[in-house]
């Protein structure tokens, strides 16, 4: 996208524009928006992608979903989190989306544990740790790393068992589809 494009899409987006919004009769806040990423996250797997997904979300609406695009976009880079950074920045007057949150499926790597940094998020919430590639938890603490400028509120374990679950799914079939070739 040029930089013409990118801002009569900037200019376009309204600030009351109709996003997915969490009221409180939709019961669980955080239940709610990662419900958001696990959608993404199917989609993925539909695609033949590494099923994780993301969700940005600001005054209680979703304004970014997205998910692994990595082998259909031929791009290291494509993944949900930076993603979901991407298009939130069309709509946010600066690179900074300090007032929002981070719904993502698998906990961050260390590349997206940056670039949520860089991006200034406020709370990153996650639903199953990555023990090989973590960098919130599980191999690093990056996002409450005092000696950064910048520290971000994280929670996680919210919908544990069904992030994981997805995952496991996905890889067992892959391995059952390669095994057969």
């Amino acid at each position: 996208m040029d930089f013409v494009e990118y801002e009569r899409v900037r200019r376009a987006f309204p600030h009351d524009a109709p996003c997915e919004a969490w009221t409180q009769d939709d019961g669980d806040r955080d239940l709610f928006f990662m419900t958001r990423a696990l959608e993404e996250a199917a989609l993925a797997a539909e695609e033949c992608e590494t099923p994780i997904g993301a969700a940005l979300v600001c005054q209680n609406r979703v304004i970014a979903r997205n998910h692994n695009r990595r082998e259909q976009l031929c791009d290291p880079t494509a993944h949900a989190e930076t993603l979901v950074l991407r298009e939130a920045a069309l709509f946010y007057p600066s690179w900074r989306v300090e007032d929002a949150e981070l719904y993502v499926t698998l906990e961050p790597c260390l590349m997206c544990a940056g670039a949520i940094l860089q991006a200034r998020v406020n709370r990153v919430v996650i639903g199953t740790l990555d023990p090989k590639a973590g960098a919130v938890r599980s191999l690093y603490r990056a996002l409450e790393d005092s000696r950064l400028n910048w520290n971000v509120a994280v929670q996680d374990g919210v919908l544990q068992e069904e992030c994981a679950q997805l995952l496991v799914d996905f890889f067992k079939a892959r391995r059952e589809r390669a095994s057969k070739t």
